[in-house]
């Protein structure tokens, strides 16, 4: 059973992802499914779509629409402010896991 508090988590969890991969390279929806899948993450186009578009709307990522195999595929970079974003949460990201993997 999923309670709103777990999924929140499991959210943010999937944004980081988001947000880590779209500062490597350019992203797009389908895979970043798999890539979320390889983590564990069982997400839904329902799901992963509303979360891109509020990375978004936020200002942290920004999209590109281009035109592959004859086929529009809108592609997912992070933004200055994105970036900015990362760096300042992966501080709070090694400290958690530091003291997790502590106990």
């Amino acid at each position: 059973m999923q309670t709103p508090l777990k999924r929140k988590l499991f959210n943010a969890f999937m944004s980081l992802h988001i947000l880590h991969h779209a500062q490597k390279e350019a992203i797009y929806g389908s895979w970043m499914m798999e890539e979320l899948a390889h983590h564990g993450y069982d997400v839904s186009y329902g799901t992963l779509y509303p979360l891109l578009h509020s990375l978004e709307k936020d200002g942290l990522l920004v999209k590109e629409e281009i035109i592959f195999e004859g086929k529009r595929r809108i592609l997912y970079r992070t933004s200055p402010l994105g970036d900015q974003t990362l760096i300042e949460l992966q501080h709070y990201i090694r400290e958690l896991t530091g003291e997790i993997h502590e106990n």
